[in-house]
């Protein structure tokens, strides 16, 4: 029997990359101002792709192709920095390379309720803000290119 406590949520993220800028939703959570990519969980019955383009919608108001898996991440949250409220939270996200379809990004009235923005920053300047995971301002190059290795282990 499945236990429902120990579940793992799976999330599923957009990696948008346009003229050397990625596409990040900017957040506030416990007074800290941080950068994610768009997307989130997939809920129950909801196919892969189809919980990408729900999300991307949801938070930056445009819809997206879906292309390859770029990066996995495991997030068991008692190893991190908010283990004292996440520590048992389990998530795996896997990461892919998208393309918007149509229209310019916009925060909609459906954004999660810490996202108070979003913006394009220049691939150059990942490592001067906050961003989760961490780990991409290693693996994503200022050209816009990936590192080869695909999982990136349990990262904050």
């Amino acid at each position: 029997m499945f236990d429902q406590k120990g579940s793992i949520r799976l999330s599923i993220k957009a990696i948008i990359i346009k003229e050397n800028k990625i596409l990040l939703t900017k957040n506030r959570y416990r007074g800290e101002v941080f950068y994610l990519l768009p997307g989130g969980g997939q809920n129950h019955g909801e196919r892969i792709d189809e919980a990408l383009k729900r999300e991307c919608l949801e938070e930056i108001g445009c819809p997206v192709e879906m292309n390859q898996l770029v990066f996995i991440r495991d997030y068991i949250g008692k190893n991190h920095k908010f283990a004292n409220h996440e520590g048992d939270v389990h998530q795996v996200e896997l990461m892919f390379s998208c393309k918007l379809l149509d229209g310019s990004p916009s925060m909609t009235k459906n954004k999660d309720d810490y996202q108070i923005g979003i913006e394009w920053i220049p691939l150059g300047e990942l490592k001067n803000i906050i961003i989760y995971p961490k780990a991409l301002k290693k693996v994503i190059h200022k050209d816009g290119t990936f590192d080869e290795r695909v999982y990136l282990g349990d990262t904050g």
